[in-house]
């Protein structure tokens, strides 16, 4: 199946709903969903041809989909790359990402406070097999350079990162990796494309995780690489046919569907985070409030610039404390209190979720890790849903006015 024929010059929104693959015979309007693992070619030849890659065909569900084809086309459209590659998972999408492009000698660049099993797979596992990483500040453009090798093939960034919200500049890094000889990848997975576009300003990668705001309503698990044809089709696509790391049919329809509202999604929750975020940077039991939507944000400009005007959905903030062990009382007591939002350590849903990072997502990273990282123990991550403000801030305040 082909890709369905649209119009040229079609905005994000209407190319959210509109893009997929070509309609079957049936006529449906809403995007079929295809559960199955084979396919029958209507002749051994043509069977022949398809699977050496002679003729466009559907041949095995680890080879393709045309559900998953719909979900690739439309987040390829969305991201304004060539092609995209959905996987099981944003994890597995980093990992066919470094598996596809490195090899052993050669050397990663990648920012220091990204998401804790990003860095435990490219510094640890990845160290297994002789691939080199070295981790410097997100903001800091010298510290980027000054780490760059000739052995350099990769730089990857995470923007906003998880859980500070630090904004890295995308087109300072992708010349800086381009000028290297080396690829820039970026994380997209906070701002999604409803909010920025890094290939745009030149990285050639984006990396996400459709668990989070493609899906936008933690039903399933997905992930997705968007680049080039050259890279999807040359690099991606063939690891990922000997190595598996596919999405089903059903999370791609699952996500397909998510994406139709990702754009009023976003705008929406944007504006309710930086609604909160507003209220709790003034509540007297909170040190500080990480959100690039707010003017004191060390890189708000820039965020501004680079994500639409919008801050996006998450936010993070430290409780007042006296010493660490404190801190991670304090942290666990708000976390307890709730009685509406909840605490998970997914995001992206539209119910909001708070999760406490140093003993969560970054708990399997050692103190010294978490402290460059900029992880403490009084630091609680939101990610924003869509429930009415008020009822939010009622919630963290039965924990935050009883510290």
């Amino acid at each position: 199946m082909g890709k369905k024929s649209l119009p040229e010059g079609l905005h994000l929104q209407t190319l959210a709903v509109r893009t997929a693959v070509e309609r079957s015979q049936y006529g449906e309007n809403s995007e079929a969903l295809y559960l199955t693992s084979g396919y029958v070619p209507p002749s051994a030849e043509i069977a022949a041809r398809r699977f050496a890659g002679e003729e466009e065909g559907y041949t095995y569900g680890r080879s393709g989909n045309p559900t998953v084809s719909s979900f690739e086309q439309r987040l390829a459209a969305l991201e304004g790359s060539q092609a995209a590659l959905a996987t099981s998972s944003g994890m597995s999408a980093i990992m066919l990402m470094c598996f596809s492009l490195l090899k052993a000698g050669d050397h990663v660049l990648y920012s220091q406070s990204m998401f804790g099993s990003t860095i435990k797979l490219i510094g640890t596992e990845f160290a297994k097999f002789g691939v080199e990483s070295t981790s410097v500040p997100q903001a800091d453009l010298a510290a980027w350079k000054a780490a760059l090798r000739p052995t350099t093939r990769l730089l990857f960034a995470e923007t906003p990162t998880n859980p500070l919200t630090e904004v890295c500049d995308i087109a300072a890094l992708a010349d800086l990796a381009h000028d290297a000889g080396a690829l820039l990848a970026v994380d997209n997975c906070f701002a999604t494309p409803a909010l920025q576009r890094p290939i745009d300003m030149g990285a050639d990668i984006v990396m996400h995780s459709g668990t989070k705001y493609l899906d936008g309503q933690g039903r399933v698990m997905a992930g997705a690489l968007c680049a080039s044809e050259q890279l999807v089709k040359e690099k991606f696509l063939p690891v990922q046919k000997n190595g598996g790391m596919v999405l089903s049919p059903f999370n791609a329809w699952v996500v397909l569907k998510g994406l139709e509202t990702l754009d009023l999604r976003m705008r929406a929750q944007s504006a309710l985070t930086l609604e909160l975020a507003t209220w709790l940077q003034v509540h007297p039991a909170v040190a500080k409030v990480h959100y690039p939507g707010l003017a004191g944000h060390p890189q708000h400009e820039l965020a501004m610039r680079q994500m639409s005007g919008l801050g996006g959905a998450v936010l993070s903030f430290d409780v007042k404390a006296a010493g660490a062990e404190q801190a991670r009382a304090r942290a666990f007591h708000v976390l307890d209190s709730l009685q509406t939002v909840s605490m998970c350590t997914n995001l992206g849903d539209t119910k909001t979720l708070l999760t406490h990072p140093a003993s969560t997502s970054h708990g399997k990273l050692s103190e010294a890790q978490r402290q460059v990282a900029g992880i403490g123990q009084g630091l609680i991550r939101v990610a924003v849903g869509l429930e009415h403000p008020q009822d939010v801030q009622a919630d963290l305040a039965r924990g935050l006015d009883t510290l």
